[in-house]
């Protein structure tokens, strides 16, 4: 008898670490089998840019070359449209990452009437699904009869109800939705600022503009660079907003949606790949970064 329970007793015991064992494991495994999913299309892109493909679509595997690697521009606009994407990821980056770090700042530092609405209206560009949010941005260009040309600094007002569409309204709505992003990202990390860092340098004799440079700006630098580099993806892969504000200007998602009813080629694939490595490259920079910064803290 002593023996049968000393074995129920083990048979238990095992069955507990087991049971142990497996919830320790289940959230990675799951998390692992997710990312992976997720990636798949990603790993196909990669692996079909390197593909020497018949005919003009890019859909079945012939062999590996790298020819496309070697002229990854040359379809024709394919180099206007990627240079019209970076300029305007570029410059939307800048600026909504500046407006985003003040109104993050604001928003976080200071109480003042209309707080929470403005903080309601921050997550509304968020919630809201982008194809309302590009018909209400064409409404509103039509209505007030933005002029746009090819540099920015070309906005000039028309009568009500000229329509006028290309590189600046594309940036005004890139900058419009990227904003928010940014002062969610600013705002998570500026919610675990140790205040007394500031009151420190203050009390050493530093005035308000010197301690924010010194002491406030580069403890918050990785949380503006994480939301710039997220502004910058989100602007350079948006389609559904953009194809409703961009008039003629070609975008490169705009591009290729224009051109894959009648091609489809790897250069596509070499241009995503390309997208894809830096902004990993950059993520993983601003993670570094970041881990670092609070090491040293």
């Amino acid at each position: 008898m002593a023996t049968a329970t000393a074995e129920q007793a083990s048979q238990r015991h095992a069955a507990r670490r087991a049971a142990r064992s497996a919830s320790h494991y289940a959230l990675p495994v799951f998390t692992a089998l997710a990312i992976g999913y997720l990636l798949i299309p990603i790993v196909v892109m990669i692996i079909f840019s390197f593909n020497d493909y018949q005919g003009k679509f890019n859909f079945v595997w012939h062999g590996f070359t790298l020819a496309a690697w070697e002229q990854p521009l040359a379809w024709p606009g394919l180099a206007d449209a990627i240079r019209t994407s970076l300029v305007i990821a570029g410059l939307a980056t800048v600026v909504s990452t500046i407006l985003g770090t003040m109104i993050g700042l604001a928003l976080t530092r200071y109480h003042f009437r209309g707080r929470g609405a403005i903080n309601g209206l921050i997550f509304l560009p968020l919630a809201a699904p982008e194809i309302v949010l590009g018909a209400s941005l064409l409404t509103l260009f039509i209505n007030v009869g933005l002029r746009s040309g090819l540099t920015p600094p070309g906005l000039t007002l028309l009568p009500k109800g000229t329509l006028a569409l290309g590189f600046n309204t594309v940036l005004i709505a890139h900058i419009m939705f990227c904003i928010s992003f940014v002062v969610v990202t600013v705002k998570a990390r500026l919610s675990g600022f140790d205040r007394h860092l500031e009151e420190a340098a203050m009390d050493l004799g530093a005035n308000e503009w010197t301690t924010f440079w010194r002491v406030t700006f580069p403890l918050i630098l990785p949380g503006v660079l994480a939301a710039a580099v997220l502004a910058f993806s989100l602007s350079i892969d948006d389609f559904v907003i953009t194809n409703f504000v961009s008039g003629t200007t070609n975008t490169f998602p705009i591009w290729v949606y224009g051109i894959i009813r009648n091609a489809l080629p790897a250069q596509i694939n070499v241009i995503g790949s390309i997208v894809f490595l830096t902004a990993v490259g950059l993520v993983g920079f601003t993670t570094l970064r970041s881990g670092r910064a609070v090491r040293l803290r």
